[in-house]
């Protein structure tokens, strides 16, 4: 009797051996797939923009003329863009998720606004470019400009930040609050100098890592005023722009073989490298904030 059931066992557990071993087979594999595609369409670019990217790229003006054409416009206000975002973004979304983690109460109504916050994280960004257009340049009366850009950008990436502050103030271990308030700190004193410094590693790189999606978006800003072709540089919060994901698609839609391959590769690599320029960033502040921690 012993012996059958010691069989039994065996089966199962070499059943329950191959099963492990063919979904960690298949993770390796779409693990691969995945880098492999990148890295493919990584050299593509690299293969028809790097013959083009020189000085004159990068700090002309966006012309019909191929052999003076550059991105300097559309990095400017792609800067312009992702600067008003930061600026307003970070700390509407940190301060709201300050008060839905430390301070709501758990109540069906403040359950029902986190689950809501997190389902804005999923609705498609030309949403976004429709309440940008209708409120912050015709209600608002911001028009066309760098300013109502930069808005319609923030509300896209605000339920993202909104949700990985949470997470980042979520995962910091609860006998920290409890002793500091046992200590006699008061609920603030406890947030400001105990939990924000221990979450401020994932806040950060939540944040940076949401600008770095919204440097990619192209429909909202359509809607909220980018035009595809601008030759000047944004000076100002009223200035008209356009942005480098704008500029490749419309260099990319060109006849001209030079600026379907050519140039928009060149802006792509310039697009890629601020993209990863802040990810690098990112990843160097939360390590240097973890060290301090």
């Amino acid at each position: 009797m012993a012996s059958v059931e010691a069989l039994v066992g065996g089966r199962r557990r070499r059943g329950v051996q191959l099963k492990d071993g063919a979904f960690e087979a298949l993770l390796i594999v779409a693990t691969l797939v995945g880098i492999a595609t990148l890295f493919v369409l990584i050299a593509a670019v690299l293969q028809q923009g790097l013959p083009w990217l020189d000085t004159a790229t990068v700090f002309n003006q966006p012309s019909a003329d191929p052999d003076r054409a550059g991105v300097w416009g559309p990095l400017v206000g792609s800067l312009w863009i992702m600067g008003i975002t930061a600026g307003v973004a970070f700390p509407v979304g940190v301060g709201a998720a300050i008060y839905l983690t430390e301070y709501a109460p758990d109540t069906r109504f403040w359950r029902l606004v986190r689950v809501n916050v997190a389902n804005l994280a999923a609705v498609p960004s030309i949403v976004y470019g429709i309440l940008g257009l209708a409120f912050f340049v015709r209600l608002a009366a911001l028009g066309r400009s760098v300013a109502a850009g930069g808005l319609t950008m923030a509300i896209l990436v605000l339920p993202i930040v909104i949700i990985a502050s949470r997470e980042a103030m979520l995962a910091v271990p609860s006998e920290l609050r409890h002793g500091a308030l046992g200590l006699g700190a008061t609920r603030w004193r406890t947030t400001s100098r105990v939990v924000l410094p221990a979450a401020m590693p994932g806040i950060l790189t939540g944040t940076i890592l949401s600008l770095s999606r919204a440097i990619g978006e192209t429909a909202p800003l359509i809607l909220a005023g980018a035009v595809a072709y601008v030759t000047s540089t944004p000076t100002s919060l009223s200035s008209s722009f356009t942005v480098l994901p704008l500029q490749v698609f419309d260099w990319a839609s060109r006849p001209q073989p030079a600026f379907r391959s050519g140039l928009a590769g060149a802006a792509i690599v310039i697009l890629l490298t601020v993209l990863l320029t802040m990810n690098a960033g990112a990843i160097l502040l939360r390590n240097r904030l973890q060290d301090r921690g």
